[in-house]
């Protein structure tokens, strides 16, 4: 079955690689970028089976055009990918209003803006795959990325919310929580304007992990590792887990999270004198 991509943040890293990865399979491809120029090569590459056009998710307009394209070219889409993401490095007290929108923007309102406006399309035909690029950062901080890490919690809140919504009209709804994979990222990662001394012990370690200094005996995930999964995932008919961890460390860091969050329940209902329910 060939099936019809949509997906956002195609430039380079894990949307690159996706959309390549689809490609080779066969499928349609719209690959969109805020710079439609970084797809040419992609497109060249495979001229028969993929589209570009440009794309900045924070544009209401630019959105409903781009599902335009996919509808002129392929006549629907069946996955839809929200990739499309950025990040400021700053502490809570540090980020302005300013930087806090422009992360919800891109990694909040942007999807949440495309998949409502692909969602009518899948509920004509009955089926689609609606994709979420999470991170381990949606259910477990770091400090630092309080606009990244708010974005993604927020995310996980209203996939998780669709997914209780679609139930049972053959749309697939799915989280990727993504952990530590070798793209660009480090190197887009932009500084709040302000910094402040009080936080630089505890930011500034963070932000050079990210860029960069990757600790000794630690393995970064490749990009097409990612695209291997997700194509395998879109492949199955079984019914797709809500959530998927992808990449290194991010196994670990969600269960080490989940046990975290159970000890503290724990706890706390002990201290309150609560009755927790069997399990």
């Amino acid at each position: 079955m060939t099936r019809r991509w949509l997906i956002t943040g195609c430039s380079s890293g894990l949307g690159r690689a996706l959309a390549r990865a689809a490609a080779d399979a066969g499928d349609r491809v719209l690959a969109t970028a805020r710079r439609p120029e970084a797809l040419t090569e992609l497109r060249e590459c495979h001229p028969d089976t993929v589209e570009t056009c440009a794309l900045d998710v924070r544009d209401p307009d630019a959105c409903a055009a781009a599902v335009q394209v996919a509808v002129d070219r392929f006549g629907g889409v069946d996955v839809l990918v929200n990739n499309a993401g950025c990040g400021t490095l700053g502490a809570v007290e540090e980020l302005t209003d300013d930087e806090i929108e422009a992360q919800l923007q891109t990694l909040l309102l942007g999807p949440w803006r495309m998949t409502r406006l692909v969602l009518p399309l899948m509920r004509a035909q009955g089926s689609g795959h609606l994709l979420m690029v999470s991170s381990t950062t949606g259910r477990s901080a770091m400090p630092g990325l309080g606009a990244y890490v708010a974005s993604k919690f927020a995310l996980e809140g209203m996939t998780e919310t669709l997914a209780l919504e679609t139930a049972g009209t053959g749309i697939r709804v799915t989280l990727l929580e993504a952990g530590v994979f070798a793209t660009n990222y480090g190197a887009s990662l932009a500084d709040a304007a302000t910094r402040l001394p009080a936080y630089r012990p505890v930011v500034d370690p963070i932000g050079a992990l990210i860029r960069g200094e990757v600790p000794a005996g630690f393995t970064l995930s490749e990009p097409e590792e990612f695209a291997d999964t997700v194509l395998a995932l879109v492949n199955d008919a079984a019914q797709p887990p809500l959530r998927l961890p992808l990449g290194a460390g991010a196994w670990g860091i969600l269960t080490e999270a989940a046990d975290r969050d159970r000890a503290a329940m724990a706890e706390l209902a002990v201290k309150w004198g609560v009755a927790l329910p069997a399990r």
